[in-house]
Formats: structure tokens, sequence, C-alpha cells
């Protein structure tokens, strides 16, 4: 397709992986949902090597406010690049470690339109690992 324009039903075949994505991604982010405002978090073991990607993650991206995310640290060129090179170590380690994911702004809030952004699957577990190391899902058993 690249350099020249793509036809109808290759636009409609992009339609409906785009469609595919978002049915899995959804369905993801619910799913976890229901389990951390269900059961302690800081139990909840979402790769098999959590505690490492925990460790690197605080090491590369020591600025970043898990509570309350900036999309800055995960949008501009540079972070994208820096991003990129983190989730690439673990490329072979974890599972659909590229997939999209939909990833929770603010901690203390469910997904919704403006408390989502898209990011990554090895994004995801990054931020939501330390969140539930830190105690920060924890509020959620309550509240939801």
């Amino acid at each position: 397709m690249a350099g020249r324009l793509p036809s109808a039903d290759e636009l409609e075949q992009l339609e409906d992986i785009e469609k595919q994505w978002a049915v899995k991604a959804m369905h993801h982010a619910e799913t976890y949902f229901k389990l951390i405002s269900s059961i302690d978090p800081a139990k909840l073991q979402l790769t098999k090597i959590d505690d490492e990607i925990l460790k690197d993650f605080e090491e590369t991206f020591p600025d970043i406010n898990v509570e309350h995310l900036d999309e800055n640290d995960f949008k501009t060129p540079a972070a994208k690049e820096k991003w990129r090179n983190f989730m690439n170590k673990y490329e072979k380690r974890v599972n659909e470690y590229n997939f999209g994911s939909l990833i929770r702004i603010d901690c203390k809030e469910d997904y919704t339109e403006k408390n989502t952004m898209f990011g990554m699957r090895m994004q995801f577990y990054a931020v939501e690992i330390a969140r539930n190391k830190k105690g920060l899902n924890d509020s959620l058993r309550r509240d939801y």
C-alpha cells in the first residue's frame, strides 16, 4: 500500500482491524477494572516479572507521577522514543507487550472518556504495577 491510496476493500479491512482492536482494548480495560475494584490490587500479579518491570520503570521514568498521568510523559517525540526503548526490552518476555491498551489518567477514577488515554500494553503494565504496589488503586474497592 505504500505510495498509493488504499482501495475501498483495503479501507474496510483497516476499519475492521481498528474495531477489533477497540473491542479487545475495551474488554481488557473492563476486566482489569473489575479486578482492581474487587480484590486487593497489591496482591495482583500482572506479569511474571512485575518486580523487574517496576524497578526498571522507576529507574527509567523517575519523574512520572503515576497517581495522575501527564500525557506529555507519553506522547512527545522524546517520550515516545524513551518508551520505545523501554518496551523493546520486554519483547520476548511479556505477552502482547506492544498491543494497544487503554490507560487511566487518574488512578482514583474509572475508565471514562476524560480519564483514558491510548497507550501500549507495556506502558499499561508499568503504570499499573507501580500503582498497585504503592497502594494507589486501593480506594477503588471502597468507591466502586
